[in-house]
Parts: structure tokens; sequence; C-alpha cells
């Protein structure tokens, strides 16, 4: 499936990245590796952009789709002390490379970034279109956020997350959004509650009112879960004042097609409809709003709500990698993320057909003692020329795109 050395190649590679602590907003020594090593095997392009998102950029000899690949290269953040190997070592035991990152992704990157040089070597160059990849920042915080500037400069015609999906085949993704709920009410003495008006009280009844609202379903995606994380009651510490001010933050899992306005509308409702039953009810939904600097220096910011997104299993772009796939001699089972992922931006925003395929199951990320399975690396290696092949060859300009 992959010679010797380029199994080496690549292994390397992805322990060169693991050693370099990437926390988001901190991506600047992996992005700099990622760059001279790429520049030192002869890729044709490096672009940089403003938010530090690494471009590699391979040309074919002939007009072609552009085949974007795009893998994160921040990390969330380790307990050391919760590790029984070292979180940044890279270090190999039982045919597998530990360290965080391994699978949520640098062992995905270091295997889009390695399969790209093998298909540039082994086709000489001689394929349509250009292949990129967008070693890309800031998605453990802000998924998709930081990539509208990958879709922007490099307009890609067919999009590969190389998040982690066990070597299936990904058609899709339910969506993330942060809704925040507040209520309003009178400060007084606790002494005498009777001259103010609680607003945690009146935060219960706004909870309780959501907890019986219906639940949105997809066939495909499941339910959109709608669950309470955090409650907060101001002033705080209270001491003896009556709380003027409740804050409640729920996490929203998207469906395809749902909107910013279609999520909140229901709350909404809820809320017209308590001050109806309660003149003192005084209450506003809506998107929490998150800001964050990258290692350029750049501030990216935006409400938090990144869109699901699905397409449907027969398209041309999902058959034919998969078909790559198949000759390769890997299931590549039809499958979807159960968790967000840049492709809320390329597929749920920009629209770009896009699939998600990778080393890995979904349950090693973010975990202690992550590890990647050298097996899954070799073979997502493999996987990403085939599938560089077979979008390569498909002419974007006719491919019909049904969005489900």
């Amino acid at each position: 499936m992959l010679a010797e050395q380029r199994q080496k190649d690549v292994i390397e590679l992805c322990q060169s990245l693991v050693k370099i602590k990437s926390y988001s907003g901190e991506e600047d020594q992996v992005a700099e590796t990622i760059q001279k090593y790429a520049e030192e095997r002869g890729v044709d392009e490096v672009i940089t952009d403003e938010y530090g998102n690494v471009l590699l950029i391979w040309n074919g000899d002939r007009p072609g789709p552009t085949v974007l690949f795009d893998g994160h290269i921040d990390t969330v953040p380790v307990q050391k002390d919760q590790w029984s190997v070292g979180a940044f070592s890279g270090e190999v035991k039982d045919g597998k490379i530990y360290g965080r990152g391994t699978s949520d992704m640098k062992g995905a990157v270091s295997a889009m970034i390695s399969a790209a040089f093998n298909f540039a070597e082994d086709t000489n160059r001689s394929f349509p279109g250009k292949i990129v990849v967008s070693c890309s920042v800031h998605e453990e915080c802000f998924e998709g956020v930081a990539t509208r500037l990958v879709s922007e400069k490099v307009k890609p015609d067919f999009v590969v997350i190389g998040e982690a999906s066990n070597l299936d085949l990904n058609r899709g993704q339910r969506g993330r959004a942060e809704i925040v709920v507040e209520t309003f009410g009178k400060p007084a003495h606790s002494s005498n509650p009777e001259k103010g008006l609680n607003a945690v009280y009146q935060m219960t009844k706004l909870i309780n009112g959501i907890r019986e609202l219906p639940v949105a379903k997809h066939e495909v995606m499941g339910e959109g879960i709608l669950e309470l994380t955090d409650i907060k009651s101001s002033p705080y510490p209270g001491a003896s004042v009556v709380p003027s001010h409740c804050t409640a933050t729920f996490d929203r899992r998207l469906l395809v097609d749902e909107t910013k306005e279609s999520v909140l509308a229901p709350i909404q409702d809820l809320i017209e409809k308590l001050k109806k039953e309660d003149p003192a009810f005084v209450a506003k939904v809506s998107y929490a709003t998150g800001e964050e600097r990258c290692y350029t220096g750049e501030i990216i910011g935006d409400e938090r709500f990144f869109p699901g997104w699905l397409y449907d299993d027969q398209e041309t772009f999902v058959q034919a990698s998969r078909k790559g796939l198949q000759l390769l001699g890997l299931d590549a089972a039809i499958s979807h993320y159960s968790f967000c992922t840049n492709g809320s931006h390329f597929a749920g925003e920009a629209g770009i057909p896009t699939i998600g395929f990778g080393p890995s199951p979904e349950s090693l990320a973010h975990i202690d003692d992550e590890y990647i399975e050298i097996d899954q690396l070799v073979k997502a290696t493999a996987g990403y020329a085939v599938i560089m092949k077979a979008l390569s060859s498909v002419k974007a300009t006719e491919e019909e795109s049904n969005y489900v």
C-alpha cells in the first residue's frame, strides 16, 4: 500500500509535528516547521495568510479542479500529570505514535502532506488542476472561521476534511451553536426579597420552558440536541443581594439547513409567551460571540454558529473518492461526523462539495494518552493520494452538487 521509505517519512513527519506544542493561537512554530519541510522537498508554492494558515500548493500541468485537503494544526491543552507518556514526545510504542494531536489531527496533516508529495512524484506532476493542503489554525475554538480566508484565496472546487473518520468516508456533520439566554430582574436586599425581582427565578421559568420544546430531528444526522452547559447570576458572589441578571448558555447541535433565525425562533416565541403570562418577565436570546488572537496578531471573531452540512451519497465526487479507496482495499463506509469541523465553513457556509476522510476513530480526540495507530496513518496517506487522483479527474464545472 505504501513503500517502506514513504511509511518512514510520514511517521517521522507526524512525530516532528507532535513534538511541537501548538495550542490555538500558538501555532507559529509548527507552521514554520511545515513550511520549511515542504519547501525543502520542492512544493510549488507556500502561502501563509493573515491568520497564519499555511497553504501548500502543487500545480498540475493542465487546467482542472482545485482540490483542497484541510487539517488543523492547533490542539487542545494537556494536563501532563494525567498522561503516562510524554504529551509531546511522539513516542512510538506497540504500533502507535503517542502525543497530543496525533489523532486530532497532526497525523492526518502529516498524511496529507506526504500524500501530496507522493502523488506529485508518481504522476510527474502530470495531473489536471492543483492540489492544496491547508494547515489551518484556530479550529479547536472557532470551527471554520479561520478557513474563510483559505477558500477566499484558493477557491477550491472540492474539499477533503482530514478529521478522524476511522478511514470511513464522511459526507456531512452536525453543526454547533452556543445560545445565550438572559433574564432581567430588580436588585434588592435579600432580607426583603419582595422589593426586588429575582432574575434566577425568572431564568428557571425560561429553562423549564426550553426543556419542553420539541427536539429537531434529521433522519441521518439524528437530534438537534439543546443542552444547558452553564448558568451564572449577577452580582456574583451575591452576598445579600437579590440577583438582577442571570445568563444561561446552551450547546445546540445543528442539523442540515438550520439557520440562525430558525434555531432561535422557538426560544424567542417562548419568551414572548412568558411575557404575556407575566408582564414583569424580561428576557432575551442571542448567540454567544467569540474573539481570538492569531499567532500573526490578527483578531478573528464572530457569533458561535457553525452550520451542519450533508451531501447525497450518490454524488459523483463522493462515489469517485469511495471507488478509489475501495480499489486500495479500504472499505470506506459512507458515514458522517458527530462533531463539528472546518466543514462548517467549506460546505455549510460556502457550499463547496466536501467529504471527510481521516485516520483514527473520533473517540481518540482530546483524550489523555492520545495516540494514532501507525497502520491507520499509513492507510490514510495512501488513501489521500487516491482521492487526489479521483477528484482531480472530476470536472468541477459539470458537477451538480446535491446538498441534502
